[in-house]
């Protein structure tokens, strides 16, 4: 009784932490499983026995792998070509191609390389089509296993429950009707997204700061004399003197020296104030220059959250300097080094040569310039890849090589064929996932030790066969949709699975259905932009707010809902 307890205890502290803190889902996780542990709750061999779980490394292999596919060719030779003067044909191009490639890529990679093919072409404003573009890789990764890491999670339970996992393909009949009807809704739903001008949001409206040396020629002149005031695509919009804040800037204010100018407009046309004697970027007072820039975006949960860019050593943490920021629709005010970085902004970066080595890049960043993000690529690398690729799908498909087997071996051809390298791999090892789901199996193991799983199943069992296996069916799947718009989706899965298989085990029923709809609920991710880090990259590409997303989002999540409620008891039976 006193074991039930703790891990009740431990459970409802876990889900507070998730919902409530700002910790890291990683940290929350293995504080809850370690405490389990040293009270006793799993044993020494149960926690090194769930650490290692095939499916988990299953998920580990596939994530290394995407660092290879994702800078394959493909998708950059058919970005330019899915944009045309047809908002209707441009949609479901783009929509269609972004969920195909999400099913066995890496869904953020996509959404970044297609992102760039939207910004860039004039027929349509970026806001009509960025968030259709994150909604599509979503619908698209819920068509295979490894079209998402929530598919892997769900399918790492399950085998540790049953002793098997789930099939490349199990996912795809509910997967690709939901992909069908989420297109077919955000065509039909259009008119509900944002509608500003394509002009508008060609200029990406950055905050970049420049300071007046002591010997600039600028100093004992006006804003007008100075002729500050004719940038075609910057405009000043204050002065930072001192502890003093001067915005608006009258045309007649006169420069002294030690002014920091505080620009707002086209991060492209930052070269234009190389014309001005004596005023240098905040770049070159971190001590880099500019020729090599990328654009990127602050991931949730990254170390420099929550500080400023000269708290968090920028310089020093990545070997790069900030020349611009920008957060979605709203306007940054001060000194760029004194503002608190926040998941979603967007940051212009002057990059020295260790930037690419750095081990702390995946986790802080998303990069979203083309320029830097895409890999030139060989032919050999290409096909072979892709090849072997289909072949891994085909023989995992038709149960002839277990799927950890074929990405195993496609990761050693792809170090061979030098697509990617052992340093990059190293860098970028998805170890926060590991804790998570390692963690979360533990956790689950623990329910199972202290028999709370059995007394809960024995005081519902009376509720449960009266309401029947469909309305519970329902409530797993509310509940975990719910969860992941309330933290990642990968946390969600892991807390859902439990509950979610012990119902059908006390209804005696297929465990199939309760399985399938925590895969499909946590991967519904449409109301906010923190559920899925696609929806937060695309929210200051396309300028939204937060009330973009329920009104755009809300038909896309009842109709996907639908499809999926309608479908799982038919093609999983009870």
């Amino acid at each position: 009784m006193i074991d039930q307890l703790l891990i009740s205890g431990l459970f409802l502290w876990l889900l507070g932490s998730l919902i409530f803190s700002d910790w890291p889902p990683s940290k929350i996780f293995l504080g809850t499983m370690l405490a389990a542990y040293f009270l006793g709750l799993v044993e020494t061999s149960q926690v090194l026995e769930k650490a290692s779980n095939s499916g988990l490394i299953t998920l580990i292999l596939l994530l290394l792998v995407s660092i290879g596919l994702e800078k394959l060719s493909w998708l950059n030779s058919l970005s330019g070509r899915l944009i045309s003067p047809s908002y209707t044909l441009s949609l479901l191009r783009l929509g269609g191609v972004t969920a195909v490639f999400s099913a066995f890529v890496n869904n953020t990679a996509v959404v970044a390389t297609l992102a760039t093919a939207v910004r860039a072409s004039r027929h349509h404003p970026a806001s009509r089509l960025l968030m259709p573009l994150s909604y599509a890789a979503i619908l698209g990764g819920t068509m295979t296993l490894i079209g998402t890491s929530t598919n892997l999670i769900v399918s790492s339970f399950l085998e540790d429950a049953t002793g098997a996992g789930l099939a490349f393909f199990d996912f795809f009949p509910i997967g690709v009707a939901a992909v069908a009807v989420g297109l077919l809704v955000m065509l039909l739903s259009a008119r509900l997204l944002p509608r500003a001008s394509a002009e508008q949001l060609q200029v990406a409206e950055y905050v970049i700061e420049a300071e007046v040396g002591p010997g600039s020629s600028l100093i004992g002149r006006s804003i007008a004399d100075n002729r500050l005031r004719d940038l075609d695509a910057l405009f000043l919009v204050e002065i930072v003197r001192g502890e003093h804040l001067i915005s608006p800037v009258a045309p007649t204010e006169f420069i002294e020296a030690g002014d920091k100018l505080i620009f707002s407009g086209d991060i492209t046309q930052v070269n234009a104030l190389d014309a001005f004697d004596g005023l240098s970027l905040f770049a070159v007072e971190e001590g880099l220059l500019r020729e090599n820039m990328m654009e990127v975006i602050v991931m949730p949960n990254a170390a420099i959250e929550g500080k400023t860019i000269k708290e968090s050593g920028f310089r020093s943490l990545f070997d790069a300097a900030v020349v611009g920021m920008r957060r979605g629709g709203k306007r940054l005010s001060g000194k760029l080094g004194n503002i608190t970085i926040q998941a979603g902004d967007n940051l212009m970066l002057a990059t020295g040569p260790d930037f690419n080595e750095r081990k702390n890049l995946d986790k802080n960043f998303v990069v979203v310039d083309d320029a830097v993000a895409g890999s030139n690529t060989t032919p050999l690398q290409n096909w072979s890849v892709s090849l072997l690729l289909a072949a891994v799908v085909l023989l995992a498909a038709l149960e002839i090589l277990p799927l950890i087997k074929g990405l195993a071996l496609l990761l050693i051809c792809m170090l061979g064929l030098r697509l990617v390298r052992g340093s990059e791999l190293r860098r970028r090892f998805p170890f926060e996932i590991w804790l998570i789901i390692a963690s979360a199996l533990t956790l689950s193991q623990a329910l199972t030790n202290t028999g709370l799983v059995a007394t809960v199943a024995l005081a519902l069992q009376d509720q449960l066969v009266a309401v029947g296996p469909w309305m519970a069916l329902l409530g797993i799947y509310l509940a975990t949709l719910l969860l992941t718009e309330l933290m990642t989706n990968n946390a969600a899965a892991a807390l859902s699975f439990p509950v979610a298989f012990g119902l059908a085990e006390t209804l005696g029923v297929s465990a199939m259905p309760f399985v399938m709809a925590v895969a499909y609920g946590a991967s519904a991710s449409f109301l906010t932009p923190y559920g899925y880090t696609t929806n937060l990259m695309v929210q200051n590409l396309g300028g939204y707010a937060m009330r973009d997303y329920f009104r755009s989002g809300l038909p896309v999540s009842i109709a996907y809902s639908a499809v999926v409620l309608w479908l799982l008891p038919r093609v999983f039976p009870f």
